[in-house]
């Protein structure tokens, strides 16, 4: 596999992860499928959404890819009264990535982010490694720590 982005940043702060490939299917770019291909349990396989708040521009939220983003917990979170996803066509050139390929590492911008809470006792889980078809396996504190994130209760 070509190294990512997301994976040269990673070495280069000293961040120990394995990587996962998945044959990619574009009619189901769903992270429960990848969790499916990967053989991974869907709790550890987190998908990175990003939003526009009310006040606070965009932000970053990561959750299992089997959970829903509770949106009104992601605005209190990140301080705005309201918060949307950002439309999938904006997101190339607010990020970097495309759909189904986003990781919440080496955004073009350092941007707020919300990991789930749910993440905080796992050993390791999952996150795009800035490709379809690719995933970063971690650990989500050291993770968390890099990306200056915070741990926040984020789901439905």
């Amino acid at each position: 596999m070509n190294r990512t982005n997301a994976m040269r940043l990673l070495d280069a702060a000293g961040i120990v992860f394995e990587t996962s490939e998945y044959e990619v299917d574009e009619s189901d770019l769903s992270g429960t499928h990848a969790a499916e291909m990967l053989g991974f349990d869907p709790d550890i396989v987190f998908k990175t959404l990003v939003l526009k708040g009310d006040k606070t521009g965009y932000f970053v939220c990561c959750i299992p890819v089997n959970k829903e983003l509770d949106l009104k917990k992601a605005a209190k979170v990140s301080g705005n009264k309201k918060c949307e996803m950002l439309h999938v066509k904006d997101l190339p050139g607010v990020t970097g990535y495309i759909r189904g390929g986003c990781s919440p590492i080496g955004m073009k911008k350092k941007f707020p982010t919300y990991i789930d809470i749910s993440a905080e006792d796992k050993e390791k889980f999952s996150v795009s490694a800035g490709v379809r078809g690719a995933q970063i396996i971690t650990s989500p504190t050291r993770l968390c720590e890099y990306l200056g994130a915070e741990f926040k209760d984020i789901t439905a």
